[in-house]
């Protein structure tokens, strides 16, 4: 089976790098399920009702967020009854949103979808390892896993990765908007991307223009996100696994160019 999982959606010109690109790679790829990171969809900071609907109404089955999830005031509403929406999962209860999603696939199977956040270089929150732990262990085996690990260090994705491997299909981080070179498959069969870059603007800085990042670096002092219109790329990777065994068979990136 096959599965595409779409890097960080960054504001409206990864919405409409999404909505062009992603029925080409359906066409081509036939996958089973589409997975997006929709965190960063409304303007670069967060997402809203609009912006996740437009992504489902694109083709995307389900979309994972991350830090930024609750940055817009009407993003954190939906999340309350979202049924296609997650947060990452070890945030501490009572906060809206799930974690988890399971998705159907051909034959009457089942994908597990965990969302899990890091906690180096980020706010301390629960333990993605051991939040990871008690989630396979209710979930029994019963099917296919995949991780979105939102994470800032490599260090952290890397050691999750090797914790899951053999209990799960795939771990592929996020959060960092850059893609890296790593893609494989780990000796227990878990498929691992440490971070599967941005769909966006690709011309800035990771998403803002260089204008605004600029003036936060030299000048310590906040300026309104101005989101890049140059270089708008789609970017995530190309899961296939066996749907028995649920051992990852390849991972492969994407990283397409958004020709107008």
């Amino acid at each position: 089976m096959r599965l595409i999982f779409i890097a960080d959606v960054f504001g409206r010109p990864g919405r409409r790098a999404l909505a062009r690109l992603l029925p080409g790679l359906r066409e081509r790829h036939a996958p089973d399920l589409v997975v997006a990171n929709a965190e960063n969809s409304a303007g670069g900071a967060g997402f809203t009702r609009d912006t996740a609907e437009e992504l489902l109404a694109a083709g995307v089955d389900l979309l994972t967020g991350g830090n930024h999830s609750w940055d817009n005031r009407d993003g954190a509403a939906y999340l309350e009854t979202a049924e296609r929406a997650l947060r990452p999962d070890n945030f501490p209860p009572g906060v809206a949103g799930r974690g988890t999603a399971v998705l159907p696939l051909p034959g009457g199977r089942e994908l597990l979808v965990v969302n899990l956040q890091g906690r180096v270089y980020l706010p301390a929150i629960d333990c993605p390892f051991r939040r990871a732990d008690s989630i396979l262990a209710d979930w029994g085996g019963r099917g296919p896993v995949l991780v979105d690990f939102h994470a800032e260090a490599t260090s952290e994705k890397t050691a999750l990765a090797h914790h899951l491997d053999g209990r799960v299909t795939a771990v592929i981080g996020t959060h960092t908007h850059v893609q890296t070179a790593d893609a494989r498959i780990l000796p227990g069969g878990t498929a691992f991307l440490t971070d599967a870059g941005m769909t966006g603007p690709h011309g800035g800085v990771i998403g803002i223009t260089v204008e605004t990042a600029l003036h936060r670096f030299l000048r310590t002092t906040p300026r309104r996100f101005e989101v890049s219109q140059e270089a708008i790329r789609l970017q995530g990777a190309l899961l296939d696994f066996d749907p028995d065994s649920w051992r990852a068979l390849a991972l492969e990136r994407l990283d397409l160019p958004l020709e107008d």
